[in-house]
């Protein structure tokens, strides 16, 4: 029964991010989480889906990446997550929740970080470092490194598919960084084979459904997402620094 409803969980996770570009992977961490697995287990599995999931989705819009933004993405995203791996144990993902949530919320309102050039070769190398480094820690990063690719001159396909290349690289870098600390991911394949699967149906189908998405709907769908993640992870990491208060 397990198997089965985690299959359907990243099923519907990935059909959500095959139309709007993101929101999947964060439910499907929170599945992980819901479900009793420890953060050792839950975040190299989820990065495992979530690999396949952007891949997938970067093929479907190959054509649409934008590969600059790629190569200082990753200037950020190699580094990060070895250096942040020996101190994911020790971290505490409820304050980290709490930042998220803030960042999020400010990055909606217009003009809050244009100081900081969220947008061109430096917002990439910020997002990569942010990916490498808080996915660590929380799995889900897509809705704190989106802001950065809902850049005013791109179409709805770039913005989904530099996103979908960018987290592909992302999760790979996760995944390597903690079988270096001796969390293989390959030692749960018994839920990783079928979730892998269903993530690729769920790409498939959502593509075709985000091309009855117009580009006006689309931006309201993706910023009406983002907002409602960041309640999200204010909501639990409130409830969490409560908990163990």
């Amino acid at each position: 029964m397990l198997v089965i409803a985690l299959t359907i969980a990243a099923f519907l996770a990935a059909t959500l991010s095959g139309i709007t570009g993101l929101g999947g992977g964060t439910i499907l961490i929170a599945v992980l989480y819901a479900i009793g697995l420890v953060p050792a287990v839950a975040v190299p599995l989820h990065a495992g889906v979530q690999l396949v999931s952007n891949a997938s989705r970067t093929l479907a819009f190959l054509k649409h990446v934008d590969w600059d933004s790629l190569r200082w993405f990753l200037v950020g995203a190699v580094p990060a997550p070895f250096v942040v791996a020996p101190l994911v144990v020790q971290a505490n993902p409820d304050w980290i929740r709490l930042g998220m949530a803030a960042f999020i919320l400010l990055a909606l309102w217009p003009g809050a970080f244009s100081f900081i050039h969220i947008h061109g070769r430096a917002g990439m190398v910020m997002a990569g470092v942010l990916a490498g480094g808080v996915g660590m820690i929380v799995g889900a990063t897509g809705m704190l490194i989106a802001p950065f690719f809902l850049q005013p001159t791109w179409a709805k396909q770039r913005v989904i598919a530099s996103l979908a290349v960018c987290q592909t690289c992302a999760h790979l870098l996760k995944m390597v960084a903690f079988a270096s600390y001796g969390f293989n991911v390959f030692e749960h394949w018994e839920w990783l084979l079928p979730m892998c699967v269903a993530v690729i149906v769920g790409t498939w189908l959502g593509k075709h459904l985000h091309g009855h998405l117009e580009e006006h709907h689309f931006r309201l769908a993706f910023r009406a997402i983002l907002a409602l993640l960041a309640l999200k992870l204010a909501w639990d990491g409130s409830v969490g620094l409560a908990w163990t208060g």
